[in-house]
């Protein structure tokens, strides 16, 4: 967003914040909302929200957009013609911490406080979402980007196990592929590129290093297990089709492939798991999860939220804080994560509702076991999509060297 489009919108808004929601929404409140979850499982979560919603006799105006890019450009075009939207999908990242700092958006923190938000909310999540001692964002969920999801039909065929190291990992490949089928399945997006490589760095530099690197560590760049990583992304670019053949594929067509048992692995949020539910395809009997060798010890975590623009629209701001004590609500935490692939954020709610894999999600985030954020919600948004394209065009193109591009992140690092 352009803080001078910003400025002139506040200029002209005089927000308005009513009190408390006593219930879900009194009737007839409306809300428009901006968000990019469109694949066919992210779709089928989000109902959960819009039925709970329309339960109520409240209206919703879906505003769907592309990707997370999209969002941030259809919320500024809204604003700059003086009309933001009542509610917008946004991640609970470092970067999302501008949004308080500029005073564009509503804080919630009334709704958190009559809720008792801070009871049940693991501590990291409650730090992303609040700025100065407010709530400003209402989360939806936690993903973990650090897993592996494998084809029961391909490691069966290729006789090999869920891999537990990269040497397994490795040599899974080298069996999968030699049966005929695709050894890793991958969208054409650089973002998915830079989940894989986070994983090594994790594996490579351990906890510590990890977070210094994700922290901004510049001078960590120029350690030689940073050119070791580098070579480990690019071996693993032998078992992924070429761009061109990609370029216009999906992460959810990537997690088809393992579900149909054309690939034998993807590396993956948990929000895979969600799309091969959706496709019909179920755990232990199509498919596997494992956490990614090196990264057992350590949960990525991604919060999904939504945050309320200020507006000056009458009534919004009922609306709003009734739309965000609506997401908190305990059954329909766990009716969204069930079908999200992911965890709620509510750590009170029954666990018989969830799969294997989320329950040993659960039993992390529970345990306060190596929670770490990852690399996007760790850096500021714009070294975030700095690290993704370098690290993305190297993998694809393959024309750079890894010390052409050790220098390339040590350079962007160094610009914070």
């Amino acid at each position: 967003m352009r803080r001078a489009i910003i400025r002139t919108w506040l200029a002209t808004t005089l927000a308005t914040v009513a009190p408390v929601a006593q219930a879900f929404a009194a009737e007839g409140m409306a809300v428009d909302v901006v968000h990019f979850w469109v694949s066919k499982s992210e779709a089928a979560a989000l109902d959960v929200y819009r039925k709970a919603w329309a339960a109520a006799g409240n209206q919703w105006v879906d505003m769907p957009a592309e990707n997370k890019v999209a969002v941030q450009r259809v919320v500024s075009d809204r604003i700059a013609n003086g009309y933001a939207p009542a509610v917008m999908q946004w991640n609970a990242n470092e970067g999302s911490r501008e949004l308080p700092e500029m005073g564009i958006v509503l804080d919630i923190d009334d709704v958190t406080q009559a809720d008792h938000w801070r009871d049940v909310i693991p501590a990291t999540v409650f730090d992303r979402i609040s700025s100065k001692g407010k709530v400003y964002f209402a989360p939806t969920n936690i993903h973990a980007e650090n897993w592996l999801w494998t084809s029961t039909a391909a490691l069966a065929e290729a006789g090999v196990k869920t891999p537990q190291t990269w040497d397994e990992l490795f040599d899974a490949a080298d069996k999968i592929q030699a049966t005929g089928r695709r050894a890793i399945a991958l969208g054409g997006a650089r973002w998915e590129v830079s989940l894989i490589f986070n994983d090594i760095v994790y594996h490579k530099f351990g906890p510590e290093g990890y977070a210094r690197l994700m922290s901004g560590d510049a001078e960590l760049v120029q350690d030689p297990r940073m050119i070791e990583a580098l070579d480990m992304l690019l071996r693993l670019s032998d078992y992924v089709e070429p761009i061109e053949q990609r370029k216009d594929k999906t992460w959810a067509d990537a997690a088809a492939a393992v579900g149909q048992g054309k690939a034998g692995m993807q590396f993956m949020g948990d929000w895979a798991k969600g799309e091969l539910a959706a496709r019909g395809y179920s755990v232990d009997k199509d498919f596997d999860c494992s956490l990614v060798p090196g990264t057992s010890i350590a949960y990525f975590m991604v919060i999904d939220a939504f945050a309320f623009p200020l507006t000056s629209r009458e009534g919004t701001a009922q609306a709003q804080q009734a739309f965000a004590r609506m997401v908190l609500d305990r059954d329909n935490q766990v009716a969204f994560s069930r079908i999200k692939g992911s965890l709620p954020v509510r750590t009170d709610v029954d666990p018989s509702g969830l799969d294997r894999c989320g329950k040993l999600g659960l039993e992390m985030i529970k345990a306060h076991k190596g929670e770490v954020s990852a690399q996007s919600q760790a850096m500021p948004t714009q070294m975030s999509e700095g690290w993704i394209a370098v690290v993305g065009d190297f993998f694809n193109n393959r024309n750079m060297s890894p010390h052409e591009v050790q220098k390339r992140l040590h350079d962007l690092l160094m610009q914070r």
